[in-house]
């Protein structure tokens, strides 16, 4: 069981890892973007919002929340953006359930629009602390200084730096075992077979493997071509040292719960008493998306992955959870983060209580 929940541990962090050194290098090359035409219209600061927040991790929740605290998105477009994103449980909510990942972010991104615009027709100017002449963007954050894709490969894998090497090797490490099927997608996590049938017909685990590698190489001629600046800064103090042990650290400690509590209680009594209580989770999986940090919700994402949680209490979590997002929205705008949550939990507890009546 140990080296089961370590294997796992170290697969779902690395896949994770993979997924944010790609969406790092994209997010912060397409910076730069002018977005003083949003501010005439309503509608599409509400669809770029929920865009930004359905980008996998926090950078486009973070680019959002700057563009409402510098009044250049609206409060309904703040909502939006903190209704669709998931923070770092997308990463690793793909990573677990692939199939259910898409489902979810589909109807996330159909409610952020929603609400969205519908707080926006009450809330037309809600206080911001600066301006948007205070907003800039940093040079070194626009586009590359040097072009081309893989133009420096050569010259960087002849200086090879400490950090780049050890980048390198992982990502190669993980597409060889992603090739090799050393992972297991649909059982590693404890899930029962019925739970993922639907999952396996859409994403079929050679398929899966085949997709994470694909992207790993992609990375890796990434890492292999950025400059020394963009590799220290960005993947390497933003990505690696920023999120890796706190990734796998929740990770190893979410299994681990669940590992004990099946061993304790047994995978049907543990099943049966979530049953039995589905009401108590439900304001459990609401009162912890309340809390503005990556790490808490993956308890969620891990229950309904072993078939022990239905998809509604998931779908709640989500809704009010938005990873660390909020974190900069909190030490700006207090104000704001506590009438977003406000709403969030509101329209959380509903689609529960839906989900609750409706029997899914």
């Amino acid at each position: 069981m140990i080296f089961d929940i370590l294997k796992n541990t170290f697969f779902i962090t690395g896949l994770v890892m993979v997924m944010m050194l790609f969406i790092e290098y994209i997010n912060v090359r397409s910076r730069g973007h002018s977005f003083a035409r949003l501010q005439r219209s309503p509608l599409g600061q509400i669809v770029v919002g929920a865009l930004l927040g359905i980008i996998p991790g926090c950078i486009g929740g973070f680019a959002a929340v700057s563009l409402f605290t510098h009044n250049m998105l609206s409060f309904g477009a703040l909502v939006a953006m903190t209704i669709a994103t998931t923070g770092d449980e997308a990463f690793l909510l793909f990573a677990m359930t692939p199939a259910t990942a898409i489902t979810i972010n589909g109807i996330l991104l159909a409610i952020a629009v929603a609400a969205g615009w519908t707080v926006s027709r009450y809330v037309k100017n809600f206080p911001t602390p600066f301006t948007a002449a205070h907003f800039a963007l940093h040079d070194h954050e626009q586009a590359p200084a040097h072009g081309g894709f893989c133009r420096n490969i050569a010259g960087n894998l002849r200086h090879l730096s400490l950090r780049r090497a050890m980048l390198l090797c992982g990502l190669l490490l993980f597409a060889v075992a992603m090739l090799a099927g050393v992972h297991d997608h649909h059982h590693a996590h404890g899930a029962e077979p019925h739970a993922h049938a639907h999952g396996a017909m859409l994403f079929g685990e050679r398929w899966l493997n085949w997709l994470f590698a694909a992207v790993s190489l992609v990375s890796f001629v990434l890492v292999a071509s950025v400059e020394e600046h963009f590799l220290e800064e960005h993947l390497w103090k933003h990505v690696i040292r920023s999120h890796f042990f706190k990734i796998f650290l929740w990770t190893l400690g979410a299994l681990a719960v669940i590992a004990v509590i099946h061993g304790l209680f047994g995978r049907n009594d543990m099943h049966e008493w979530l049953g039995d209580n589905r009401l108590l989770v439900l304001l459990t999986a609401i009162l912890v998306g309340l809390i503005p940090e990556s790490g808490p919700h993956l308890i969620f994402i891990t229950l309904y992955a072993s078939g022990s949680i239905p998809f509604s209490v998931l779908l709640a979590n989500c809704v009010v959870q938005e990873g660390h997002t909020a974190l900069p929205l909190l030490a700006e705008s207090p104000r704001a983060f506590v009438w977003v949550k406000i709403l969030k939990a509101g329209m959380g507890l509903l689609i529960g209580l839906g989900g609750y009546c409706g029997g899914f």
